[in-house]
Parts: structure tokens; sequence; C-alpha cells
């Protein structure tokens, strides 16, 4: 009786959290990094711990977060800076176009971001990659936001489904399933899922009609229309008289981090060791990759702009940066306050206890899991390891029980989601209605998308 107290305690104190949230996010002054904080704390004490814990844990969570993911956003918005300021991410954009073709670009930046985000961590990924999302916008006319949400479904879909990255790594050692049948299945289930939040993505960007500034530090937003889509012999036109570093130099600060981040997570992965491998480790972290790609871009792309025009154009760049990084820290505060609170093995706990089929239990477990904690890795370890004992026990396919696991950890990027504010930061997404439509709605739709899939493989396997 106790125990069941102090799990309707716990859980009470997660709802209530989360509509103070809300309310104070869309219906006062209050910032929304403050509310995050007060949502932590209102969480955390209501969910039965000591003052001095919710305090620690909001501490503890706020440094982490910004430990494992600051460094990178500081490094890539000066990259991104340099990019921009110097005309090699308008040379990256129009390499793409006139590569693809005109009417394209969503699908390109979506399957750049698919392919990247095996190696590379999402948030990293969605980091290296905006400039150039910025830029095509710019050059084609079309809607930074369904450029950029296209890119990040497929960032986020590779980086939940598809080893190497951790979590589905973590799925498939965790039910004992061959890694090779890991990644085919995961593929089998996002290739369809990607192109549905590709539309959707492509839908939104007229809906949220929205264009980067010229010096990229804001973004002009209004009525979309046809005529504002430039065709791709105006925008030949504008690169002839345009003097732009070469394709090779302008990619390379974004391709040499990634390879290097590819070599390290084979090394790893391969489990090689010797004196390459060991250096591929180091130059291979994200944090020396992006510095090395940094280095890159100053010395290569900034020789065409004078020292006071570079330091200005990364001074520019960190400044719109400073609330990006309170409020992800203030994300990951919440998250840490669920965890220590125990909020999220009561969350689990209620759905094993509800007679629900057996194959949507890792996908509701999973999903509170990202809702409660706003991880999709910790989603994953958490619903697959409270899903394993029911494998053999209802008479499951483990490949699918780990798909509908990395389904559920796909759904409701929110407000405790480092990557809901890193994409709201970067495409200027201020009011919560267009936040929602964004990241959360397309994880929606990729969630319930392999969802689908899932449940139609489980009534022939």
């Amino acid at each position: 009786m106790e125990t069941a107290a102090s799990m309707s305690q716990m859980l009470i104190g997660l709802a209530i959290g989360i509509a103070l949230l809300l309310i104070l996010a869309m219906k006062t002054r209050i910032h929304v990094f403050v509310a995050l904080i007060l949502a932590s704390l209102t969480t955390g004490l209501i969910g039965g711990l000591p003052f001095a814990e919710v305090i620690s844990s909001v501490t503890k969570g706020f440094g982490s977060t910004l430990g494992s993911t600051g460094i990178i956003i500081g490094l890539g918005v000066m990259m991104g800076a340099i990019l921009e300021k110097s005309g090699a991410a308008e040379q990256m954009a129009f390499s793409i176009i006139k590569l693809i073709g005109k009417a394209k670009e969503e699908w390109a930046l979506a399957l750049t971001g698919y392919v990247v985000a095996i190696p590379v961590f999402a948030d990293s990924g969605l980091i290296i990659l905006t400039p150039l999302a910025r830029s095509l916008s710019r050059m084609t006319g079309k809607s930074v936001i369904g450029l950029g949400l296209a890119m990040a479904t497929g960032l986020q879909l590779a980086h939940v489904f598809i080893p190497p990255t951790p979590g589905p790594l973590a799925v498939a050692g965790i039910l004992d399933i061959d890694m090779g049948m890991m990644i085919i299945w995961g593929m089998i289930l996002t290739v369809p899922t990607l192109v549905m939040s590709t539309l959707y993505a492509k839908w939104l960007g007229k809906k949220i009609y929205q264009i980067p500034n010229e010096d990229g530090t804001d973004f002009e937003r209004k009525e979309f229309k046809e005529e504002y889509i430039k065709s791709i012999e105006n925008v030949e036109q504008i690169y002839k008289d345009k003097n732009l570093p070469g394709a090779g130099l302008s990619f390379s600060p974004i391709v040499i981090p990634l390879i290097l981040i590819l070599g390290n997570t084979t090394v790893n992965f391969l489990k090689i060791e010797n004196g390459f491998a060991d250096l591929l480790k180091i130059v291979g972290h994200p944090i020396i990759a992006l510095i090395i790609g940094l280095l890159i871009a100053l010395y290569g792309l900034g020789r065409r702009l004078s020292k006071a025009e570079t330091n200005k154009a990364i001074e520019d760049g960190v400044k719109s940066t400073g609330m990006i990084l309170f409020i992800t820290g203030a994300g990951g505060a919440l998250g840490y306050v669920v965890r220590d609170a125990g909020i999220g093995n009561a969350l689990g706990e209620a759905v094993l206890t509800v007679g629900i089929p057996g194959i949507l239990i890792p996908f509701v477990i999973a999903a509170l899991m990202r809702i409660a904690l706003g991880s999709a890795t910790v989603a994953l370890i958490t619903a697959a390891t409270l899903a394993a004992p029911l494998v053999p026990q209802l008479g499951l396919n483990p490949t699918l029980v780990a798909m509908s696991t990395c389904a559920g950890a796909v759904s409701f990027s929110y407000f405790n989601d480092s990557g809901f504010w890193v994409f709201n930061g970067l495409y200027g997404l201020k009011e919560v209605k267009d936040q929602f439509m964004a990241k959360t709605m397309v994880s929606f739709i990729g969630a319930f998308s392999c969802l689908a899939l899932v449940l139609i493989f489980n009534i022939f396997m």
C-alpha cells in the first residue's frame, strides 16, 4: 500500500510539474528557462524528494547537460558563423541545388541527416548542418523551418533506430539481437517513416514561412506565397557574379569532422586496438573533431575575411546561442529530477501492471520515459530492460520488441528534450504553438508511423 501511494505521489508530481511548465510558458510573462527550473523544483518536491536533493538534482542536471552539449554547441555555432560570413555556406547550398535539382531540397537534407546521424549524435549533426539549411532557405526562398525539420527528422530517426549509436546498440545487446538484423530492421521501418516526415516538413514550411535575414542573426516571417520560391535559373544567375570559395574548401569544415567522428565510431564498434585506432579515438571525439573543423574554417575560409570581421562573426554567432544553452541546461535539470525522484521507474512499473498487448508495452514504456526524461537513449535502455523478461514469457519476437522500443523513444520531443530547444533556438521558433507543430508533431509522426509498421509485421511474425 505504501509503495502504491509513493508511486501515485511521484506520478502526480510529474503531472503537476508538466502542467505548471505549460501554463507558465504559454500563459505568463515568465521565460521558459525560469519555467523549466520552477517545474523541476515542483516535480521533485511533490514527487517526494527532500528540498536539498531537489536542488542538487537541478544543479547536477543543468551542469551535466551543458557539459556534454555546451562545448559542441559553441564550437558548431562559431564554425557556422565563419561558413556563413565567408560565403562557404552559400557555395555548399548552391552545389547541392545543382546536384539534386529544383524542388528537392527537403529530400536532400532529410537523407543527409539520416546518413550523418548514424555515426554522429543527432544534436551535434543538427548544429553542424544548420548553416546548410539556412543558406538553402535564403537561396531558394523556401522556409528554413521546412528545410531544417526535414533534416532534423532524418537525424532523429537514424539516431534512435540504427546502430552503432548508443541507444539502439544497447537495445540490441539487452534483447540479444544480431547487430546486422537490428540495422536491417531499423532501415526497413525508418525509410518509409522518413518519407512521411519529410512530406509533413514540406507542408509545415508553408504554414510557418520563415527565412533567415542576410547576416544570419535573425529570421523574417511572413505569409507564404508561391512566387517567393526562386527558380534554379535565377539562383544560377545570382552566383555568376559572386566570388565564392571553392566547393571542396567550403564543405571541408563539415565533412572532415564527420569523417573523423565516423572513424572513431568504427574503431570502437570493431574494437580495433592499434596506434592508428588510438589516434582516431582522439581526433574523432566530437569536441576535438569540431575544433579541427573550426580551425579549417578559420585558416581556410577565414583568409577571405579580416581578423576584425572574423571576430565579429564569431561574437554575433555566440550571442545568439546564450539562451539556447540556458534552456538546454534547464531541460537537463528536469530530466535529472525525474530520474533522481524515481518517477521514471514508477512510470515503467505502472505500464507493466496494465493489461495491454505485449508488443505495445515497450512502445508505451519508451514513450513515457521520453516524455519524463527527454532523453531518447535513456528511454531506449530503460524500456528494453523492462520489456526483455516479457519476450519469452509472452512469446514475442525480440526484433519487433526492439523496433517497438525504438518507435516509442522517437515520440514526444518537447520541453525537457535538449534537441527540442536546440532546434527552436537555431531556427528561430519562439511561440509554443509553432514549437509543438515542428519538433513535437514530427516526432509523433515518426513514432506512430513506425509503430504501425511494427503492428503489421507482428501479425505475420
